[in-house]
C-alpha cells in the first residue's frame, strides 16, 4: 500500500509539471502562417528601395530641390520598418537634419518628422525639443500636438499629455483614437483601449487604408494577447499578414503564442529563426534567451546572450536597448551595479514609473531591499498597471516583508501570465 501511495504521488507530481509545462488546448497552426515565412521576396521592401533610387536620381540633378530629401527620408523610414536595419534610422535623420537646415527650421512638417524619428532612436528630451518648436510656430497645431502626446508619454509627462488629447478630442479621428486608446491602456482599462481601437480600425476599414488596418490589427493582436484573448489576437495578427506578408510584429506574436501559451519551444525557436532572416534586430536574441531557459538550456541561453550583447556592441543602438540591458544585468548579482548605472541614464532620458522600476529593481538585487522600496513606493505603486512592475513591486514587498500586500498583486499577475511569460509564471507561482 505504502508503495502504491508513493507511486501515485510521483505520478500526480509528474502530471501536475506536465501541465505547466505543457498546454493542451491548441490555438495556432502552421498551415495558417507557414507561407509567411517561406517568402522569399519582400514587396514593401523593394517598392522603398525603387523609390528611393528614383528620388535620389531626381536630386542629383535638381540639388536645390529640398522636397525631394523629404521623400527619400520617408522611404528611409519605410526601409527601417521593414528591415529593422538601425542605419537606415540614422540615414533619416540625416536627411531631415538638412531638409531643417535648408527651410531654417521654419517649417512645422519636417520638424515634426524629425521629431518622430527621435522618438524612434529614444532621444525623447531631443523630440520634445523640437515639438515645442513646431508648436511655437504656429501651424498645423493638431498634428503638432498628436507629437507633444507622443512625447509627453515617452517622458511620463502625464499631465501634460492629458492636456495634448483634449486639445485633439474627436471621436471620429482616426489619430485621436489610438492615442486616447493609449492613454486608456496606461490607465490600466484594457477593455476600453480595445474598444478604442476597435474604433480605430473600422475608420481604416471604411477608407480602405491599408497601412492603417496593418498597424490596427497588429495592435489588436497585442492587446487581445494582455487582455487574455488568445484567439482574437492569433486572429488579428493573421489578418496583419494578409496585408503585410513580411510583418515582423505579427509573426513574432505567433512566435510568443507558440512559446507563452502552447509551450511549444520547437515551433517558437523556427518562427523566429525565419523571420529573423529578414528582420534581423537584437531582440530576437532575447526571446531565444527566454526560450532556453524555459527549456533549462544554459548553454543555449548564454551563447543568445552573447550574441545579443556582440550585435549592440558591434552596431549603434543608443539608448534603444537600455531597458533591457538595465533587467539582464540586475538578474545577475554580478552585474547588479552594471544595471543601476543604467538606470540612473534611463531616469535622465525618460522618469517614468517604468524607468523608475528598473532602478528599484537593481538596487533590489544589490541587496538594498530598502532603498528599492522606497523608490517603488515613490515612483511606480499607483502610477503603472505593467505586469512586469507589480511583479518587481511584489518581490520587493516579499524581500521587506510585507506579505500583506503581495496577495492582491499575485492575483493580479496571475491573470497576466501569458503577457509575462512561462519563466515568470513559475516565479509568480512562489511568491
Amino acid at each position: 500500500m505504502k508503495t502504491i501511495k508513493i507511486l501515485s504521488i510521483l505520478l500526480f507530481t509528474a502530471l501536475l509539471m506536465l501541465s505547466c509545462n505543457q498546454k493542451s488546448d491548441k490555438i495556432i497552426a502552421q498551415k495558417d502562417y507557414n507561407k509567411y515565412l517561406e517568402i522569399k521576396d519582400n514587396k514593401s521592401r523593394d517598392f522603398a528601395q525603387s523609390e528611393i533610387n528614383f528620388w535620389q536620381k531626381k536630386y542629383d540633378k535638381v540639388p536645390n530641390q529640398t522636397s525631394y530629401l523629404s521623400l527619400l527620408a520617408s522611404n528611409y523610414s519605410k526601409l527601417f520598418e521593414n528591415t529593422g536595419n538601425v542605419k537606415y534610422l540614422y540615414k533619416v535623420e540625416a536627411l531631415l537634419l538638412q531638409v531643417n537646415k535648408e527651410y531654417h527650421y521654419e517649417t512645422v512638417g519636417p520638424i515634426r518628422s524629425l521629431g518622430r524619428n527621435y522618438i524612434s532612436q529614444h532621444r525623447f528630451r531631443d523630440a520634445l525639443v523640437l515639438a515645442n518648436k513646431a508648436l511655437a510656430i504656429g501651424e498645423g497645431m493638431k498634428e503638432t500636438q498628436k507629437l507633444l502626446f507622443d512625447v509627453n508619454m515617452e517622458l511620463g509627462n502625464y499631465t501634460l499629455a492629458e492636456k495634448n488629447l483634449k486639445y485633439l478630442n474627436d471621436s471620429k479621428d482616426f489619430d485621436y483614437l489610438i492615442r486616447v486608446a493609449k492613454w486608456n491602456d496606461h490607465l490600466g482599462d484594457l477593455k476600453t483601449a480595445i474598444s478604442l481601437m476597435e474604433k480605430a480600425k473600422d475608420i481604416a476599414i471604411s477608407n480602405d487604408n491599408k497601412s492603417l488596418k496593418i498597424w490596427t490589427y497588429s495592435n489588436l493582436g497585442d492587446f487581445n494577447g494582455h487582455a487574455g484573448d488568445i484567439q482574437k489576437s492569433y486572429e488579428y495578427y493573421l489578418k496583419t499578414l494578409e496585408l503585410d506578408p513580411n510583418n515582423s510584429y505579427a509573426l513574432k506574436g505567433i512566435a510568443w503564442i507558440a512559446f507563452s501559451y502552447e509551450r511549444n519551444t520547437h515551433e517558437a525557436k523556427r518562427i523566429i529563426d525565419n523571420i529573423s532572416k529578414r528582420h534581423h534586430t537584437p531582440d530576437f536574441y532575447l526571446l531565444k534567451a527566454q526560450i532556453a531557459e524555459f527549456e533549462n538550456n544554459s548553454t543555449a541561453k548564454n551563447k543568445n546572450l552573447n550574441e545579443y550583447f556582440t550585435m549592440l556592441n558591434t552596431i549603434n543602438y543608443g539608448a534603444m536597448y537600455n531597458k533591457y540591458n538595465t533587467l539582464i544585468y540586475a538578474d545577475d548579482k554580478s552585474t547588479a551595479a552594471k544595471a543601476l548605472e543604467i538606470a540612473k541614464i534611463e531616469i535622465d532620458h525618460r522618469p517614468t514609473p517604468d524607468s523608475y522600476d528598473l532602478l528599484a529593481w537593481s538596487y533590489y538585487n544589490l541587496g538594498d531591499s530598502k532603498k528599492a522600496l522606497e523608490i517603488a513606493e515613490k515612483y511606480v505603486v499607483g502610477k503603472s498597471f505593467e505586469p512586469k512592475l507589480n511583479y518587481h513591486l511584489a518581490t520587493i514587498y516579499k524581500a521587506n516583508n510585507m506579505t500583506a500586500k503581495i496577495a492582491p498583486i499575485k492575483e493580479e499577475l496571475l491573470k497576466s501570465t501569458f503577457e509575462l511569460g512561462p519563466n515568470l509564471e513559475k516565479k509568480i507561482i512562489s511568491l
